[in-house]
């Protein structure tokens, strides 16, 4: 037993100190130079609520555009369900993109709806991290949706009373396809991205 023991610390510790094995961001896993300011989600066309996603990118002032922002998103399918998928020794969501803003901070996104996932009363959701040129990425707020069923008067009072309620995206129909508008500001490193 303290065999047992000595070798689970020693792993542990191992683990601790050897960067090694840190598993890193996905916005890592698409080369920088291959990004443009539209990106396509895989399975896009075969979705029933397909959804544009567009906005612009601030620096911290909320008037100038931020050039060369990358923002990447994951989100679950339809069924409110995460498709994981394998890459070598790697885990990723199936279901994700990654966009890099032009000259004037603009981005798109073509997806689709998320689904709730019931079994643990889990809103539509789409999870966003913004990366500045020579800054830490940042994960920001998960997306929520103005129509989901599961988005209460009670968890909008919750987000109200936070201030959350810009993270709610309301869509329009557009040529057939939902459209929801997201600007981001981006912080000065003295308050939380909005």
């Amino acid at each position: 037993m303290k065999n047992l023991i000595a070798t689970f610390c020693l792993i542990c510790f191992y683990s601790a100190i050897n960067p090694s094995y840190a598993q890193e961001s996905p916005i890592y896993d698409r080369a920088e130079d291959q990004l443009t300011n539209t990106d396509t989600i895989p399975d896009f066309r075969s979705k029933t609520n397909k959804l544009k996603l567009t906005g612009v990118i601030y620096q911290s002032d909320g008037v100038t555009p931020a050039k060369d922002v990358i923002l990447f998103i994951e989100q679950p399918d339809e069924d409110g369900d995460f498709d994981l998928r394998n890459a070598g020794d790697q885990r990723y969501v199936f279901h994700r993109s990654w966009v890099k803003t032009d000259a004037d901070g603009r981005y798109t996104f073509y997806t689709f709806i998320p689904g709730n996932d019931r079994r643990y009363n889990q809103m539509q959701q789409i999870f966003p991290i913004i990366k500045e040129t020579s800054k830490e990425e940042v994960q920001l707020e998960s997306l929520l949706f103005e129509e989901d069923p599961l988005l209460t008067k009670r968890c909008r009072k919750r987000l109200e009373k936070k201030g959350n309620t810009a993270r709610i995206l309301t869509t329009k129909k557009e040529d057939g396809i939902l459209v929801a508008t997201k600007d981001i500001v981006l912080s000065d490193d003295t308050e939380p991205i909005k």
